[in-house]
């Protein structure tokens, strides 16, 4: 049933992964913070690169499990044109990567600077100069703001950050052909703020200086730049106006255009107008360009994002009862319905087994509702993507330089863009055949005749929503395309695929584990479902020969929270976008729709993108959900009641589910003392299980979106809550406690720097230990947040939307939107004291590992010899010298001098014993056991044997010791 469910989602919940919805009428607009400045952000990342240097964390292991094999969301694609087996890929929020093997493996090459989204890349492979331009441009709820222009002379070895840090979002960069120093980028600006930054940038220095030579007003942006292929001094560019707020979004106006240069992007006109044959005015939405030579001429093609509606008169009329005609309809009109009629639009919307055609009618005569209610009642975020009547993509063609344009094609091309145009706008021609042209959407289309017919290409192991696609001029069928799952190659036009997905690039949103051995991790993405996996997790591609890849896919449609019922460990709660959620069993293949509905008549229930809910830890039968309000089972979904009336400001007109609750929690020591916070800014506390609800946010900054809030696991009255403003532009941090259930607030965290903060969690064993998630990477306090350090060894600067701590196993894992998930061990951070941090050495618990008769062989000629590499933590109060040594009883069989760091030290031996011990070591141990003996290895050492040992670290005066266990 898992499978059949998976299926239809593929088939239609993934195309929701942006879906808009009305929300309810309130006020028309919330008070807005001023967006961050790029000193502000510069100053920020100053900051956290002087705490990177500083850090007491930076040597606790970490390591990435995956998974790997759905990708994340790929923004740009340039290839080797001497060699394709050579090409980069720039991932959304998962930075740059390169392969130089045809996409068997990736490295990253951009990381750890600014910002890890990317927008576009252009690369001069004479030279090996990149320009990339950060912030991801597709404008969806996760993509974040870039800060300008970087530069590579060394194929991406290196970095400089060279300007335009206010433009935000870059769609495209050109490098003149003739002078890699001569760049226009196209800049599309901030996402939710007008801003003077944004149109054509054009410098003739390689970024060190420029000019801005295009530019139409505050809301509209440069999309996308083209050259001619026959005259690269002359430009074309795709103007698109866009105005997104967290309520709504209007994808299209009279600011979106065609404009073309003809002195390489130094003055710009534009070229669509009324008379053009280019739709003009405030229904154009996103642009997208290409060109190609056609009889040894220029031919354009565009295509378009078409926000204008449709002309239902031209349309076939619906058969049966529709929505439409229900808007206007009175309850007389309503009464000389035939009840098939009725009948059959009540099961076509599965309205439940209680609204039945009799109550329906009785209802209606009584007033108690309407014909509207039977329109709302089955209105949601979801459905309102079909029932948005737009055209949607077009594509239109050129042959004078854009003076003149037609459509290539008859009627619609439906299900392209549907009304998400905004995530795609990307067309592509083949310069070796002008016949041969693409088009990106939900699928991917080629037409073989100039546009006039298409057909999708969409292969059984590609991924829906299409956004970078490299076609080759020199071998016929060979295209590289990179979607929201990743990067597919086709040598036969898109008639067959193959996936390259190795990089650990997933958009994590929400994690969750299980108490099983080895426990799984659980995890809902962005566009990828919701997929589970063993925490041992081991990168590799052994799988491709078992077929048992190590995680499996639960649920499809974007992926969200997760909870899990640990009395088994079979039973599952997840869902995917705006609060479609499910109990699944995994022991039997089962599961049951959940999600609680509105009482026909009522107004709409409003449910956020990442609809929180949260199981009871008092009785894992008892779940919560949030809409505009609590709702709670007793009996694992199968009823709803709500508990609370609307805790939020009461919603905003717009195309945007808002005015929702964003995070819920029940305090682990008290049942039914929970906390809820809203997008709109909201925090409200009940101490006797929704009986009463307290707002307690009066204090803390006002309409900020509360990314979450968490109840102490130490005492019943702390709270922590979590606020951002990344729905403004504004990246402040905020982060709060409070230590009497929300009556005052105190700000902690005044050491991070400005970046907008996603997740806290307090640790389970100390109430002092902290972790938080920012847009930016991972900090953890030891003092209960007055002080922070970063931790980034291993951990790109990548925003991390999820923190989980699995109880038994003492691992912190790390769900990040951009890179998958990694997993640490906090053991040491939980053993910490007082007393260990005024030390000035201190070892943790003692160390017990496996004796091995390999160590020092080979166990084939050709094989690498078996070195042991054992870890053992210090403490370290100040850096300096240390003195390492491992004694039996009180002889010294291994010493080593070790340089230390301030805090927490990770020093490597390879449990190798000191030759001159030797004979010493073997006489010892025959007092206890005459049957060791010491063996010389093929590598000419002796390794320590099975016993009993003594660990001891001496630095400055002082020493601690534990126990090493050799089994």
């Amino acid at each position: 049933m898992l499978q059949g469910l998976n299926k239809t989602l593929n088939r239609t919940c993934i195309l929701l992964c942006l879906m808009l919805s009305l929300t309810d009428i309130g006020f028309a607009q919330l008070e807005a913070p001023a967006p961050s400045s790029a000193e502000e952000r510069l100053k920020a990342f100053e900051l956290r690169s002087e705490k990177t240097e500083t850090s007491i964390l930076n040597q606790l292991p970490i390591e990435n499990v995956g998974p790997t094999v759905f990708s994340g969301r790929v923004s740009d694609i340039d290839v080797n044109p001497d060699d394709p087996s050579i090409f980069y890929v720039a991932y959304a929020s998962g930075g740059l990567w390169k392969t130089e093997n045809n996409g068997t493996t990736f490295t990253p090459l951009f990381e750890n600077h600014e910002v890890i989204t990317i927008g576009d890349i252009a690369v001069d492979w004479k030279t090996g100069t990149i320009y990339l331009g950060s912030g991801e441009v597709n404008s969806s709820r996760s993509s974040y703001a870039g800060c300008g222009l970087y530069k590579s002379t060394n194929w991406g070895k290196s970095w400089s950050h060279i300007g335009l840090e206010e433009t935000h979002h870059i769609g495209r960069i050109w490098i003149d052909p003739q002078d890699n120093k001569r760049v226009v980028v196209a800049a599309l600006g901030h996402l939710y703020s007008p801003n003077k930054e944004r149109g054509i940038y054009t410098s003739i220095d390689g970024g060190k200086n420029w000019k801005q030579s295009l530019f139409v007003h505050e809301d509209a942006g440069a999309i996308d730049l083209i050259e001619d292929p026959k005259n690269p001094s002359t430009l074309y560019a795709a103007t698109w106006e866009r105005s997104r707020r967290a309520w709504n979004f209007v994808e299209s106006g009279k600011g979106s255009g065609i404009y073309v240069s003809k002195d390489a992007g130094n003055s710009w006109q534009q070229v669509n107008n009324e008379k053009s044959g280019f739709p003009y005015g405030q229904g154009v939405g996103r642009i997208g360009l290409s060109a190609v030579v056609e009889d040894n001429k220029t031919v354009l093609y565009a295509v378009l994002d078409n926000y204008f509606r449709r002309d239902k008169s031209k349309e076939a009329p619906q058969k049966g009862l529709t929505k439409d005609q229900l808007r206007s309809m009175d309850k007389e009109g309503f009464a000389k319905l035939e009840d098939a009629t009725i009948q059959a639009y009540l099961e076509e919307f599965n309205f439940p087994e209680e609204y039945s055609l009799d109550y329906i009618r009785s209802q209606m005569r009584k007033g108690k509702i309407t014909p509207l209610d039977l329109v709302e009642y089955v209105e949601d975020a979801n459905s309102l993507l079909f029932d948005t009547p737009v055209i949607g993509a077009e594509v239109y063609r050129s042959t004078n330089g854009g003076k003149k344009w037609e459509k290539t094609h008859e009627g619609y091309l439906d299900y392209v863009y549907n009304s998400y145009g905004y995530y795609f706008g990307q067309i592509r021609t083949n310069p070796s055949n002008p016949n041969e042209l693409y088009i990106m959407g939900v699928p991917i289309l080629r037409s073989d005749d100039k546009g006039k017919n298409w057909t999708s290409i969409w292969g059984q192991n590609v991924h829906a929503d299409h956004h970078a696609l490299w076609v080759n001029p020199n071998r016929p069928g060979h295209i590289i395309l990179g979607n929201d799952g990743g990067i597919n190659i086709s040598y036969d036009k898109g008639e067959n695929w193959i996936k390259c997905n190795s990089p650990a690039v997933g958009q994590f949103y929400a994690l969750a584990v299980d108490n099983k051995e080895p426990y799984n991790i659980y995890g809902g993405l962005q566009d990828n479902g919701v997929w589970m996996g063993s925490s041992n997790y081991r990168e590799g591609v052994r799988w491709h020969n078992t077929g048992q890849y190590p995680y499996k896919e639960i649920m499809g449609g974007d992926g969200m929270q997760v909870q899990v019922d640990t009395r088994t460990n079979e039973l599952v709660y997840t869902g995917y976008q705006f609060g479609n959620y499910y109990r699944i069993d995994l022991a039997s293949d089962k599961l049951k729709y959940i999600t609680p509905k509105h009482k026909l008549g009522d107004r709409p229930l409003r449910w956020n993108w990442q609809t929180p809910i949260h199981l009871s830890v008092h009785n894992q039968d008892i779940l919560y959900m949030g809409s505009n309000k609590v709702h709670r089972s007793m009996n694992q979904g199968d009823d709803f009641e709500e508990i609370s009336p609307d805790l939020t400001q009461g919603g905003i007109v717009g195309d945007v589910a808002f005015g929702t609750i964003t995070s819920l929690h029940e305090s682990p020591l008290q049942f039914g003392l929970l906390i809820a916070g809203t997008d709109d800014g909201n925090i409200y506390v009940s101490q006797n299980g929704g009986n009463q609800w307290t707002l307690t946010s009066e204090e803390l900054p006002q309409n900020m979106w509360v990314t979450k809030v968490r109840a102490s696991n130490h005492k019943k009255g702390r709270f922590y809550a979590t606020l951002n403003a990344y729905r403004f532009d504004n990246f402040e941090r905020m982060i709060y406690r409070t230590e009497d259930y929300g009556q005052t607030w105190k700000e902690i965290g005044l050491d991070i720097p400005h970046e907008s903060v996603n997740v806290i969690t307090e640790d389970n064993v100390s109430e002092d230990i902290l972790y938080v998630g920012t847009d930016h990477g991972l900090y953890i306090s030891m003092d209960g947040g007055e002080n922070f350090h970063i931790f980034n060894n291993g951990l790109p600067a990548v925003p991390v939307h999820d923190l989980v701590i699995h109880e038994r196993e003492k691992d912190l894992l790390i769900g990040t939107h951009g890179r998958s998930i990694y997993k640490m061990s906090i053991a040491e951070l939980q053993s910490m004291d007082e007393d260990m941090l005024r030390k000035e050495i201190a070892l943790f618990a003692d160390k017990t590992i496996r004796y091995q008769n390999s160590w020092g062989e080979k166990r084939a000629a050709y094989t690498p010899l078996n070195i042991p590499n054992q870890k053992i933590t210090a403490y370290a109060l100040n850096e300096g010298l240390a003195e390492v040594q491992i004694l039996w009883k009180d002889l010294i069989v291994y010493s080593s001098s070790e340089e230390m760091v301030k805090g927490f030290n990770q020093i490597s031996t390879d449990l190798s014993l000191d030759p001159k011990k030797v004979k010493a070591l073997e006489m010892a141990l025959k007092e206890s056991d005459d049957t060791i003996r010491l063996k010389e290895k093929s590598n000419g050492k002796y390794y320590l044997p099975k016993g009993e040992y003594i660990l001891k670290v001496q630095k400055d005066g002082q020493e601690d010791i534990s126990k090493l266990t050799i089994k």
